[in-house]
C-alpha cells in the first residue's frame, strides 16, 4: 500500500509538472512575449483582418460595431457586435462603419480600429511602438485617411502607412508594378469590387463599385426567398457565372431543416441572378477605364478576393474584357502561413509584403530583428 502511495504521489507531480510545461509553451508559444513589430491592416467591409509578422492572421472578425444610441458609447465590436445585428434592443444600434467602399462612419470607424490594435498589442509584455500597414478602400477622402491615421497613432503605432487596397491586392498577387507592360487587377470581396490598372508603376486607373458577393447573395435571397444563409450555400455550391448552357439544366435541391418539404429551384434561375449580378459589375469596371485602357493592359486581368473563386466567373470576366483572365496563386513571402495564400488574403498578403520591403529599407532594422529572432528560436512553440 505504502508502495503504491508513492507511486501515485510521483504520478501525480510528474503529471503535475507536465501540465505546467506544456502551459508555459503554449503561453510562450502564443506570442506575448515577443513585441508586435510590424503589422497589416485589412479594413474591408465585411470583415477587418490584422496580420502580425512572423505570426499570421491573429484578427479576423467582421466590421460591425454595436454603439449605444446618443452617446455612441461603444457595447460591442466585431463578432460580439454581429450578433446583434437586426436583433438589437432599444437604445442599442449595430452598425457596418465602412458601407459600399467608403468609409459611411468616420468616428466609428476611428473607434473599431483603434479597438482591434489594442486588442492585438496590449496582450504583449513587452511593448513597442509598431510600424502599421493599413489596406483602404481606393475612393475614401483625405479626411477619412486622417481619421485611419489618428486612430492607429492612438492605437501606440509609431509609423502608419496606407495602401489602396487594389494596389496592395496586386503586390499580394506577386504582380511587377513597376513594368511598362500594363496589370489589371480586380479584386472582389463580399461587399465591393475593387480596381486597378496600372502602368510604369503608375496607376492609371482605379476605383471602386459598391458590389460585390454580399449582393449576388442578396439577389438569389430575393428571387427564391431561401434565407440568406441557404441563399449564400447555394451561390457557392451550385451556381455558376459563366452563362455555359449546359451548366444551367436540371434543377437544385434545397433542404429545409424545419422539417418542412425540400425546396427544389431550377438551377437556369440561379445561374442567371448570379451571372447578371457579376456580369453589371464587370461592365461597369470597364466602362469607367480610359479608352485605350484595355488596349494597354498586357498579359490580362487578374482576379482576386473572396467572391473571385465563384465557378465561371473567369469566363465571364473574358467575354466583358476581351482578354485573358487569371485567377492567380500567391507567391511565397517569408513568415506567411499556407491558410492565408487564398485569394480571399491577396489584399492582406500585399500588405505584409509592403510592411516586408518597408523593414528592408527601414535604417537599422537588423538589431530588433536579430533579437526577436533569438527569443523565437528559444520558444519555437507557435507560428
Amino acid at each position: 500500500m505504502n508502495a503504491f502511495r508513492r507511486y501515485s504521489r510521483t504520478s501525480c507531480g510528474s503529471e503535475t509538472g507536465i501540465k505546467l510545461l506544456s502551459e508555459l509553451s503554449n503561453w510562450l508559444g502564443s506570442g506575448r512575449l515577443i513585441p508586435v513589430n510590424d503589422i497589416a491592416v485589412d479594413l474591408g467591409t465585411a470583415n477587418t483582418l490584422i496580420y502580425v509578422k512572423g505570426e499570421g492572421i491573429v484578427l479576423n472578425e467582421p466590421s460591425v460595431v454595436a454603439v449605444e444610441r446618443g452617446s455612441r458609447r461603444i457595447l460591442g465590436i466585431g463578432l460580439e457586435a454581429k450578433r446583434m445585428l437586426g436583433r438589437t434592443p432599444e437604445g442599442i444600434e449595430a452598425i457596418r462603419p465602412l458601407k459600399d467602399g467608403v468609409i459611411a462612419d468616420v468616428d466609428v470607424t476611428e473607434m473599431m480600429l483603434r479597438h482591434f490594435l489594442k486588442q492585438v498589442t496590449s496582450k504583449r509584455i513587452f511593448r513597442i511602438k509598431p510600424t502599421v500597414v493599413v489596406g483602404v478602400p481606393s475612393g475614401i477622402t483625405e479626411l477619412e485617411r486622417r481619421a485611419v491615421r489618428s486612430s492607429a497613432m492612438s492605437a501606440g503605432s509609431k509609423n502608419v502607412f496606407m495602401v489602396d487596397e487594389p494596389m496592395a491586392a496586386a503586390i499580394g498577387v506577386g504582380l511587377p508594378v513597376e513594368t511598362p507592360t500594363g496589370n489589371m487587377v480586380i479584386d472582389i470581396g463580399g461587399g465591393t469590387t475593387d480596381y486597378v490598372l496600372y502602368v510604369d508603376g503608375a496607376i492609371l486607373a482605379s476605383g471602386c463599385i459598391p458590389v460585390g458577393g454580399d449582393h449576388v447573395t442578396n439577389d438569389i435571397h430575393l428571387v427564391t426567398h431561401l434565407p440568406l444563409s441557404k441563399a449564400e450555400q447555394v451561390k457557392k455550391t451550385e451556381g455558376d457565372a459563366s452563362g455555359d448552357p449546359t451548366k444551367s439544366e436540371g434543377v437544385v435541391t434545397v433542404a429545409d431543416e424545419g422539417g418542412f418539404p425540400d425546396v427544389e429551384l431550377k438551377r437556369q434561375i440561379i445561374n442567371d441572378v448570379i451571372r447578371m449580378r457579376f456580369q453589371e459589375t464587370l461592365e461597369l469596371v470597364r466602362e469607367r477605364l480610359p479608352d485605350d485602357g484595355l488596349v494597354r493592359v498586357g498579359k490580362g486581368v487578374f482576379l482576386t478576393g473572396g467572391s473571385s473563386q465563384m465557378v465561371g466567373l473567369g469566363e465571364l470576366a473574358q467575354d466583358v474584357f476581351g482578354l485573358p483572365v487569371y485567377k492567380p496563386e500567391s507567391p511565397d513571402v517569408s513568415g506567411v502561413h499556407a491558410y492565408i495564400k487564398d485569394p480571399q488574403y491577396f489584399t492582406a498578403l500585399g500588405l505584409i509584403r509592403y510592411a516586408q520591403i518597408l523593414e528592408e529599407e527601414r535604417p537599422n532594422s537588423s538589431a530588433w530583428g536579430k533579437v526577436s529572432g533569438f527569443l523565437r528560436s528559444l520558444w519555437p512553440f507557435g507560428g
